[in-house]
């Protein structure tokens, strides 16, 4: 039988005397019907982490659900009805269910490196936004520069590109300081600063014939080239601030999973942070499927009686950074080496090779980000690096590891 007792009463973060009124409210009604009391909060992206650490610290159990579950829960008014009043006693009613699953707060110090890897994805974002405004740029005032460095954004490209904007900039300027330019910022000789001028020329009479500048062109050059770089100082700061937070968590099983996770091909350093950073705690994943359903991989079911939905995709739930992390080292392992033509990792090639018999390409690559999640749980329950293997040496290693369920099977 289900009561409510007392009527719903507004907390105010910024007021101590509002936050201690709800401890006290809290604890008389605690006192009153002798029950041990639960705080549930609704996950509010990051304003109910103050709320949640202070009731925590006043000795209450607290627990946190997602937004997703409070709203795909019964309701409870035929209305269209929507208050803080109301949703308030939705959550309420939620955390009653025994079977319900709360978000768990990480450790700070896996928080930490959330916040810093986040905040790096973000300025990342902000830098390609720029980026793909300077090419857009450039592709009508000045288009066959593009063409002459291998990035525009290199030291040698955007040292000239500031200096002298639009191509008449460039014709106009002398040969030596272009040179010197370019041997002071590429450093790989004067044959290469020669070559690359000679290019510039080529492209700059090129832009007179097909291309269109105006003065604000050089303006808004100028200004692109500058918000790339102060984003650019954004992430070699964040990228230190990691490194540091590393070094201070050695000994830590969080450090000897991020240095292990760096031991599978096409995972770096700041993928290994990434995805122990989102993941917060791997000892809460007893199975890989649930791994798997907490970087949103898992596949959106449609079936009801008879009919089953054949357009299924991925539910994409939490961890998108995980997930878009996944799909870059998933690509990385596909790679097959220039020189050698031999692939970065065998085994995942063959795996891909033989889905793309029968699926399309991206849903192949969506299966192999599949087959890595199953490595990288292996890799951290196991705790031993990754190692490219046959399937029958696997097979070998797995009967003497396990050697009671061999015994069982014959």
């Amino acid at each position: 039988m289900l009561w409510l007792v007392g009527k719903p009463f507004k907390t105010i973060h910024s007021d101590p005397l509002s936050r201690e009124l709800a401890v006290t409210k809290i604890k008389e009604a605690q006192e009153l019907y002798s029950l041990k009391n639960r705080c549930f909060l609704e996950s509010s992206g990051v304003y109910h982490i103050p709320l949640l650490c202070f009731l925590r610290d006043k000795g209450f159990d607290c627990s946190v659900i997602n937004p997703i579950i409070t709203k795909n829960s019964t309701n409870l008014n035929i209305r269209k009805l929507h208050n803080d009043k109301f949703d308030s006693k939705k959550a309420a009613l939620v955390g009653l269910n025994a079977s319900l699953k709360t978000s768990i707060l990480p450790e700070d110090t896996v928080v930490d490196l959330r916040n810093l890897v986040r905040d790096y994805y973000y300025f990342k974002d902000q830098q390609t936004a720029v980026l793909l405004k300077l090419n857009a740029e450039l592709k009508v005032s000045f288009p066959a520069y593009l063409q002459v460095f291998s990035k525009v954004t290199t030291q040698s490209s955007l040292k000239l590109l500031s200096t002298y904007p639009l191509a008449s900039d460039m014709l106009a300027a002398p040969k030596d300081e272009l040179v010197g330019i370019i041997r002071n910022t590429a450093r790989f000789g004067g044959k290469y600063a020669l070559d690359k001028y000679d290019a510039i020329l080529a492209a700059a009479r090129d832009a007179a014939v097909f291309g269109r500048s105006l003065p604000s062109n050089a303006v808004r050059i100028r200004l692109y080239i500058d918000s790339y770089r102060e984003r650019q100082k954004h992430l070699d700061a964040i990228m230190e601030a990691l490194h540091e937070s590393m070094d201070n968590l050695q000994g830590t099983p969080v450090h000897s999973r991020i240095c292990l996770l760096q031991s599978l091909p096409g995972v770096g350093f700041l993928s290994a942070v990434v995805l122990m950073a989102e993941m917060g705690s791997f000892d809460l994943f007893s199975a890989p499927k649930k791994l798997f359903s907490y970087f949103g991989l898992d596949p959106a079911v449609k079936q009801s009686s008879k009919f089953a939905g054949d357009k299924i995709h991925m539910s994409k739930r939490e961890a998108s950074l995980n997930r878009r992390v996944l799909h870059m080292v998933a690509l990385n392992n596909l790679k097959v080496g220039k020189g050698t033509k031999t692939p970065v990792n065998p085994a995942i090639y063959d795996y891909h090779i033989r889905k793309c018999t029968a699926k399309k390409k991206n849903v192949a690559v969506g299966a192999v980000m599949h087959k890595i999640c199953n490595i990288i749980f292996a890799m951290l329950r196991d705790c031993r690096p990754f190692e490219i293997i046959t399937p029958q040496e696997h097979c070998r290693r797995y009967a003497c590891d396990h050697p009671n369920e061999t015994d069982k099977a014959t």
